[in-house]
């Protein structure tokens, strides 16, 4: 229950700030987030990722979301 609870304190913490530094409403997050399924990679990349920060974690979304934007 507890790596439930983190996952999802990661989650919401990452979401809000990644809202705020692209200036996005939750509905163009959510848009996103059906797109690109951002909020399942932070789930199943929680071990990983609350390591690294959430200025790291930002970051690698970022690059994930431009990656597969190019790739179609």
């Amino acid at each position: 229950m507890t790596s439930i609870n983190n996952e999802l304190y990661l989650q919401v913490r990452i979401v809000n700030e990644y809202k705020r530094r692209h200036n996005l409403t939750t509905e163009q997050f959510l848009r996103l987030d059906y797109k690109y399924d951002i909020l399942h990679m932070l789930e199943i990349g929680y071990e990983p990722f609350h390591l690294m920060g959430d200025e790291g974690i930002l970051d690698e979304i970022d690059t994930i979301v431009i990656d597969r934007n190019v790739a179609g």
